[in-house]
């Protein structure tokens, strides 16, 4: 899969064109990527996914991202995506008039396009798929809906702001995950016997609130974890989220290293605890109770 950030470096010749912001790349988007595909293959091109970095929300609305662009490129190489132009989703990008828009879009050369149905692009958000169609053939996806709602991205978010990972699990159809560098903290864990790693996440990535069983994956080894997200209460912190996570099997030194999080399922709210003591009982209770999710022990 080829990734590029500017319309000139995509390879020349007709292909099947889907856009879209496609943030965590979730079942509603892979619906439409299917239909993409399908076409792409039916009539031998290559399928070219037109999205945006950040995401148009994330820049207008300062919503956090269910997928850093490389997550997103993974998940849409995954999807049948054989180039990927993310373009760089700016002020400038959002002043552009839809004229523009269609004038750059016909400059790759789409013998197809495909969106969802709520697509708009252009300043003020004027063009629709009705204009797509004086470039080329344009297919509207309908919206997924699951749950009596459609899937939408900012409705997952809601969910992992409520620390609804499961739930937000059922409409993204994989784990939501988040990685990050694992960094030196203060060793409070490791005084309480249950040291943590600490992940620097990226600064707009969504983290859902609480203590969760998650995976954790490092070097393409699965390791069972407690996964707290928040603010640390007990010790008086008023930072923001941290994640941190306790491994449940014993791992190599990670400072450094770069560790994947799958949450599995929200064991509880975070919460200040009177003591340090009573933050330790509850610890083990934690990871007792996420080694049952994980292992069935």
């Amino acid at each position: 899969m080829i990734l590029v950030n500017d319309p000139k470096d995509v390879p020349t010749g007709p292909k099947v064109i889907a856009v879209g912001s496609f943030d965590g790349v979730h079942l509603g988007h892979r619906a439409l990527l299917a239909r993409a595909l399908a076409l792409a293959r039916e009539h031998r091109l290559p399928l070219l996914v037109y999205t945006f970095d950040p995401p148009t929300k994330v820049f207008t609305q300062g919503a956090p991202v269910l997928s850093t662009l490389s997550e997103k490129a993974e998940l849409l190489a995954g999807a049948g995506a054989e180039v990927v132009l993310a373009v760089p989703f700016d002020a400038e990008f959002a002043r552009r008039s839809k004229e523009a828009f269609l004038s750059e879009l016909a400059e790759l050369e789409p013998r197809f396009l495909v969106v969802g149905e709520d697509f708009r692009f252009g300043r003020g958000r004027q063009g629709g798929p009705e204009d797509l169609k004086t470039v080329a053939p344009t297919e509207t996806v309908p919206l997924l809906a699951l749950g009596g709602a459609p899937v939408k991205s900012s409705r997952i978010r809601a969910l992992l702001e409520a620390g609804e990972v499961e739930a937000a699990r059922h409409l993204l159809g994989y784990p939501y995950r988040v990685s990050g560098v694992v960094v030196p903290g203060d060793r409070r864990g490791r005084t309480l016997g249950f040291p943590t790693a600490n992940l620097a996440v990226p600064r707009q990535k969504a983290l859902p609130p609480g203590v969760f069983a998650v995976w954790a994956r490092h070097r393409g080894r699965s390791i069972g974890g407690v996964a707290n997200v928040g603010t640390r209460p007990t010790f008086g912190d008023r930072a923001d989220k941290r994640l941190e996570v306790h491994l449940l099997e014993p791992a190599p030194e990670l400072y450094g290293e770069e560790l994947d999080v799958e949450f599995v399922s929200r064991l509880r709210p975070e919460k200040a605890f009177p003591s340090g003591e009573a933050l330790r009982r509850q610890i083990q209770a934690d990871v007792a109770a996420a080694r049952r999710r994980l292992y069935g022990d």
